[in-house]
């Protein structure tokens, strides 16, 4: 009996050792007489907790009788065996709750991926923009005073290729936010309509050369950013475009900001000479406004926007050219 005592208070101190040491080891062993030890390994800090609620007169009741049987065969019950009726109760509790979170918290992620999957909020599409352009001076057209940089309509293409991302914000509310490259080609009215500048402001002056002219025109390449709030009836999570095959029957209209840089540009013309066609280049700036910024409207049904965009800033710098606007329409697909 006292050698039962003795293993009990052994092992009641083992376990206040084991809570005071396990940040140090993860095995302790307790020397019982000359030769013998108990040896406790731990490979879960979170079971000192349940070995506090041990009933430890049960287990070493268990034990001297298998030690003095001389049974080593098996090993001793159930750890939940030798817990105090009041530690299962709230083992089992705290377990299932467990279970229930970790369950919960899979059933959330599962629909979190299924939520990635189906139900992104952003769809990118390439669309392509053709159209034609002109510019408004603040009396009208320059037509009306036949100005050497008179745009003929029919040939001053505008083109335009643009990365679209569209976002849905609400039930059918949403922003087409894009990324692309534009050109302008103002093709003049006179074939014979020559550009070039000085220190002071652009030239348009008529080529008095005795040639057999066919086009003149003033280019300048943009590269562009544009944000439209667009109002889709029908709900189309992807912007509609014939190139991806996403077309709707759905009618929807929208109208937001853009910026541009420019680029590039060039004056062009295109004359024969002794019986050869030349077409020179000249590259220059001609006090083009390097920013260009204004509004864009799109109207689309099906698979096709109709477009228009307008310049709010002028196309030359201050005093340094026409006072022009550009603007510029087409559709969109």
């Amino acid at each position: 009996m006292k050698t039962k005592l003795s293993i009990i208070h052994i092992l009641i101190f083992s376990a206040s050792y084991i809570q005071a040491q396990t940040k140090a080891a993860d095995t302790v062993i307790i020397k019982v007489g000359e030769s013998s030890r108990i040896t406790f390994t731990i490979h879960d800090k979170k079971d000192l907790e349940t070995l506090k609620n041990y009933d430890f007169q049960v287990l070493m009741n268990d034990l001297i009788v298998k030690l003095e049987q001389k049974d080593t065969s098996a090993s001793l019950h159930s750890s939940r065996e030798y817990l105090k009726k009041d530690s299962v109760e709230t083992l089992t509790v705290t377990q299932e709750s467990e279970q229930d979170k970790s369950e919960d918290e899979d059933w959330i992620e599962r629909d979190h991926r299924h939520n990635r999957s189906h139900h992104r909020n952003t769809y990118q599409s390439f669309n392509f923009d053709l159209g034609m352009n002109n510019y408004v001076t603040g009396n009208g057209f320059p037509d009306q005073n036949n100005s050497l940089y008179t745009v003929k309509p029919w040939g001053s293409w505008y083109v335009g290729f643009n990365s679209v991302q569209r976002t849905r914000m609400a039930n059918k509310f949403y922003l087409e936010w894009s990324l692309g490259v534009s050109w302008y080609n103002f093709k003049f009215q006179n074939k014979q309509t020559q550009m070039s500048k000085d220190d002071n402001a652009v030239i348009f002056s008529l080529d008095s050369r005795d040639l057999q002219f066919e086009k003149s025109k003033l280019t300048a390449t943009y590269l562009n950013a544009s944000l439209v709030p667009m109002i889709d009836f029908g709900g189309n999570r992807r912007k509609p475009s014939i190139f991806d095959g996403h077309n709707s029957d759905s009618f929807r209209i929208g109208v937001g900001p853009y910026i541009g840089y420019r680029i590039d540009s060039y004056s062009k013309q295109k004359f024969e000479e002794n019986g050869d066609v030349r077409k020179p280049k000249d590259h220059d700036n001609f006090y083009l406004n390097n920013i260009r910024y204004g509004l864009r409207t799109q109207i689309g049904f099906k698979d096709v926007d109709l477009f228009f965009n307008y310049d709010l800033n002028e196309l030359f710098i201050e005093n340094k050219g026409p006072k022009l606007n550009a603007f510029s329409f087409g559709v969109s697909f």
